[in-house]
Order: C-alpha cells, then structure tokens, then sequence
C-alpha cells in the first residue's frame, strides 16, 4: 500500500489526518517575516485568527514548505519500501508543488526503484481537502498507486470550489485588489463570490449585502446538484465564522433532502491570510466511482450566479 502526503493546503484536521491515515506537510507563518511557525504544529489555526483579529495593524505572511521538508518526510516512506502520493496546492498560487518536486528529483537518485507520484491539485483549502478525501477512498478500495493517480486527476477537473468574505480588506493587504475597490466595496456593503477556476481564483459576482451573497451561492449549489448529489464529495469551510457556515449547510441539506456527511471545515492561515474572517467556502468533486461510470455533474457555473 501506498502513502499518501498531503502539504497543508487541504486544510484537513487532526482527526481527519488519523481516520483517512495521511501525513500533512505544514505551510508557515510569519508575524515579522524573520520568526517563522509551522501552521498546526507552532500556532493552531485558533491562535493565529484570535491574534489577526485583535492586531488590526497586522498582516502576516505565509510561506510554502521548502524542498528539505519534502526531503525530511519523504524520505523515511521510502527507506521503508513505500511508494508514495503527493498532493499539493494549486502551483498557481504557492511555490508547494515546485518544493516537491525539487525534493523528488534529488530523492530518486538515491531511490531509483521507488516511484512518487506528484499531483497539482489546482484547488485550495477545502476544495484539495475533498480531492483528497477522493485519493484516499481509492486507496482504501485497493486502487494501485498508478490508478488512483489517474483518477485523481479526473476527479480535480470535477472540483469547483467557491466563497464569499465578509470583507474586501484582506485581499487590500494582499494586494488582490486596490484600495479604492475595497472602500467602495466596505461602503457599498459589496461582497464578492469568487471561484478557483483553473487553479487560480477569479470572480463571479459581486453582490450587495452578505445574506444576498449567500442566498444566491445556495440557490446556485442546489441547481447544480439536486440530481447529482449523491454522486459527489461536499464541504462547507469557514473562517471564524462556525456559526453561518452550520446554518448554510443545513440549508443546504434541507433543499437538497441529503446530509453532508463532511463536517464543516476550518480553512487555515494558507487562504485565512487572504480571505479573512468571515468568509465561508463551499466545495463539491465528483465521487472517484461515479467517475468511473461516466456518470456526469453539472457544474455550478452553469446556474444563476454564472
């Protein structure tokens, strides 16, 4: 059996790492770009949001595992004799996958025998944490290390991931947007829904009023699924903001007549530093076996808010 390894873009908990049995490669943070903390392991993912939300002057960074951490955690898997599955980030928007990489490249010359498959998986945060979930269904299912690195890849074209944030400040800070566009947004009451759109995030609309962003995301998500839902992996994430994102996915799961079985998930500081507090996320992939059967989803971008 193969391992799998994930960088800690995918956002999965400490009790999702032991029940789906895959090992997390932290990003790290950086209040003063010289002290840097591995996220989940120096600072939890509370710590880090209580000092953002309290220390408004703040904006810390976030830097991507170095090809020594890759180094460092492959390398025990494969004196062992495994194989293993690497699943990153979107490479669009960190350097993860490129750290990787490097680290296979100098790994395997000392370790030709041994085979790691390296997957982009062009999403982020809950939207890689249920691609994921997928590749470790197959592996659980007796998939080969070949086969479940092929399937996989058609299960991140399945993937949409989509979100709204309370505030347009953050990605001010980021440099996402300008200034202007952030005042006129905070005035306006303006809140953006946003997508992960070939690995990279776009817009899709920007709406008045947060409930007005929500109410249109939730009558988008049942478009596309009533009559596929039981046929794909969905997740609701959050940023300090348990409260809304419970309520939107009971909302959901009464509309749709079906129980998310995913619990809603904490986005971490990787998008967090971003997006914000405030934000909530939902994301849905195509199940590994109905792939198999050819069976088709409709994609969300073909309902209302497209």
């Amino acid at each position: 059996m193969f391992t799998i390894i994930s960088d800690g873009g995918c956002d999965f908990s400490s009790n999702e790492v032991r029940e789906y049995g895959v090992e997390v490669i932290p990003f790290y943070i950086s209040f003063d770009q010289e002290n840097y903390l591995k996220e989940g392991i120096d600072i939890t993912k509370e710590e880090y949001f209580n000092r953002l939300q309290k220390e408004k002057d703040l904006f810390p960074k976030t830097s991507q595992p170095n090809p020594n951490d890759y180094i460092e955690l492959y390398r025990p898997h494969l004196e062992a004799g495994k194989d293993i599955l690497s699943l990153t980030i979107s490479s669009k928007l960190s350097g993860s996958h490129n750290s990787a990489s490097i680290a296979i490249e100098t790994l395997l010359e000392d370790f030709p025998e041994r085979t790691i498959k390296l997957i982009d998986s062009k999403n982020v945060s809950i939207g890689q944490g249920v691609i994921l979930k997928e590749i470790c269904r197959m592996r659980k299912a007796g998939y080969s290390l070949e086969k479940t690195a092929e399937t996989a890849e058609k299960v991140i074209d399945t993937t949409r991931t989509y979100f709204t944030l309370d505030t347009l400040e953050y990605l001010k800070k980021g440099g996402r947007v300008g200034p202007t566009t952030a005042l006129v947004g905070g005035i306006l009451g303006l809140r953006p829904i946003l997508q992960i759109e070939n690995g990279e995030v776009s817009q899709l609309d920007s709406v008045r009023g947060k409930k007005k962003a929500m109410k249109l995301i939730e009558q988008a998500i049942v478009h596309a699924l009533k009559e596929n839902i039981s046929k794909v992996n969905v997740c609701v994430g959050h940023i300090c903001n348990k409260e809304e994102a419970d309520a939107f996915k009971t909302n959901i799961e009464n509309d749709l007549d079906f129980m998310i079985t995913n619990q809603v998930a904490e986005i971490g500081a990787t998008i967090g530093t971003h997006a914000g507090p405030g934000a909530i996320a939902f994301t849905y992939c195509r199940h590994f076996e109905a792939i198999e059967l050819g069976d088709d989803v409709h994609d969300i971008r073909t309902a209302a808010i497209a």
